[in-house]
């Protein structure tokens, strides 16, 4: 079967109006599809646009408030400091009564670091002028204090224990300083001294002379309070001693440069 032959201009003619009806659809289509978004837009911002400003203005006054409040934050930390450097200065001074006035607002504040320093600065005082009972009043708060640093706790408990240790029954000493009368803790010299005395106080001859040996042999411990526990275990019956010759060393008997040689070194 034969086929009719086509126009070859008309088929040009066909194919150019429909390149032109495919380029109006795509114009009217994108026409559409921008007045449908204007649309969700304007929607949009009706629903949702009091409630996008409300927020923004909340979100813009917290940021204000915390820059103040930062602010505000720092400068009272200053003027904190400010006062308890003005304390300490009268305390060198010798200005005892003058250092526990500054630091008194202080005591109430809401920053633990400076209340802490205002305790012990006021307790220190308190001790330079025989002021027993008020010392220990304010140790005991540091000790009591949750938010207080925990070495500063620590501490505070021990200036308790040593300020009022006479009238103290010595089971409440060995007690009290339990926990950081034991090898490793940061406190173990002075809490372990005052844990042995107590023993001693109480009779207990044995525990007091291992706790002196224990002190007298960690090397963490301070060198004049090593000496002095040395001593008191020898006393008690107790060999505190690990090293002969470091120790005649550390006590100035032995040269520490004497390269094998002395008399311990020869026998």
């Amino acid at each position: 079967m034969a086929l009719n032959p086509t126009d070859p201009n008309k088929a040009d003619k066909n194919k150019s109006k429909d390149s032109a009806a495919s380029a109006e659809d795509e114009i009217l289509m994108r026409e559409i599809d921008e007045a449908v978004r204007k649309d969700d837009v304007e929607q949009f911002a009706k629903k949702y646009g009091v409630a996008i400003a409300g927020l923004l203005a909340i979100v813009l006054v917290g940021f204000g408030g915390y820059l103040f409040w930062d602010s505000r934050n720092e400068a009272a930390l200053e003027a904190e400091s400010e006062t308890i450097v003005s304390a300490l200065d009268s305390t060198q001074a010798g200005e005892f009564d003058a250092a526990a006035k500054k630091v008194d607002p202080l005591l109430d504040s809401g920053s633990p670091g400076a209340r802490t320093s205002a305790r012990f600065l006021k307790a220190g005082a308190a001790l330079e002028q025989g002021k027993f009972d008020e010392a220990v009043a304010l140790y005991k708060q540091v000790a009591d204090d949750p938010d207080a640093p925990p070495a500063l706790r620590d501490l505070a408990r021990i200036r308790e224990v040593a300020t009022n240790f006479d009238t103290r029954k010595p089971a409440d000493v060995i007690a009290k300083l339990k926990d950081l009368a034991v090898p490793g803790n940061a406190f173990f010299g002075s809490a372990g001294e005052l844990t042995a005395i107590a023993h001693l106080e109480s009779g207990n001859r044995r525990e007091a002379g291992a706790m002196f040996a224990a002190i007298a042999k960690d090397e963490d411990v301070p060198n004049t309070l090593r000496t002095r526990a040395r001593q008191m275990a020898g006393l008690l019956g107790v060999d505190a001693i690990e090293d002969v010759e470091q120790l005649l060393e550390d006590e100035g008997v032995l040269p520490a440069d004497r390269d094998g040689e002395g008399p311990i070194a020869a026998q």
